[in-house]
């Protein structure tokens, strides 16, 4: 059995974002963010002998007069309309309990999903009884979220053909900070693969799909071996997601496959080396700084 032996180095600490802005956004708990009593209190901070105190470690954000800390790492807090990915717990009456890395279960109820052949009409106790035939306990699904509850609880729907049940893939959990929001959050890379990056945290690594059948109702799941290119690409995608979020980098279809092009020059298994991590993050983040201007 051959064995993998490295020398000790010494690593340098590189930053590339150095602004005193950025840096002076960071707070910790007891950190006082201002003493003007003039902004009104949000999440993440408390008063304290009226002076405005962050009670979590995060970025803080002003907007108007209303001032809150979003910390660095937390679980999902969901708004309407963001994408997400879950993996059904529990099929209850008329419903069917979702995990999606917040603080609840979600809830996606059987009249929030499409019916197999897109079929539109009341849901009868025959679609109630047959809800294991569509959705079961293990299964992934991407949904959007249509409702937040006063618990805070999600309500999701999947009544569009491009959420469902997920087929085969990889699956890779993240801090839900380090995904960025964006109009879209379905990418078909040029490198072969798609990606879902999932509000929540969760992204979905998949083979780019051929022709899909739109009568399924977004639960046709191919069982067709994945090819061994498919598969290397997909886990190269994998180890370069976890590289990012090691580094902190936000998570985005850009940032994936510019660190995806600069792994090529090492084999899959050395990239979560912490070397071999390191580099291909700083190239990565040089090549974001270059687009960015």
């Amino acid at each position: 059995m051959a064995a993998d032996m490295r020398l000790p180095t010494v690593r340098k600490q590189v930053s590339l974002s150095g602004s005193k802005s950025a840096i002076a956004s960071l707070v910790v708990p007891g950190d006082v963010i201002t003493t003007d009593t003039g902004f009104m209190r949000g999440h993440g901070t408390y008063l304290d002998e009226e002076k405005l105190t962050a009670s979590v470690a995060g970025e803080v954000e002003r907007v108007n007069k209303l001032i809150c800390v979003r910390p660095l790492k937390t679980r999902y807090n969901g708004e309407v309309g963001d994408v997400v990915v879950g993996r059904i717990t529990e099929v209850q009456q008329k419903r069917w309990k979702v995990e999606t890395n917040s603080r609840l279960d979600s809830v996606l109820l059987l009249s929030a999903v499409n019916l197999p052949g897109g079929e539109l009409r009341r849901r009868s106790a025959e679609d109630e009884l047959s809800m294991r035939d569509y959705l079961q306990e293990g299964d992934l699904i991407s949904a959007e979220v249509q409702a937040v509850f006063s618990d805070g609880a999600l309500s999701l729907h999947t009544r569009s053909l491009k959420y469902g049940k997920l087929g085969q893939g990889v699956l890779v959990q993240v801090s839900p900070s380090l995904v960025k929001r964006q109009k879209t959050h379905f990418h078909y890379l040029p490198c072969g693969s798609s990606i879902i990056l999932g509000n929540n945290g969760f992204i979905w690594l998949y083979p780019t799909p051929g022709q899909q059948d739109e009568d399924a109702g977004g639960y046709y799941t191919s069982i067709e071996p994945v090819a061994l290119s498919d598969r290397e690409v997909i886990s190269r995608l994998r180890n370069c997601i976890l590289a990012l979020a090691a580094h902190k980098v936000m998570l985005f279809d850009t940032s994936v496959l510019y660190c995806y092009e600069s792994s090529l020059t090492h084999q899959i298994k050395d990239i979560l080396k912490p070397e071999v991590m390191e580099e291909v993050v700083l190239q990565t983040r040089h090549r974001l700084a270059d687009q960015e201007g």
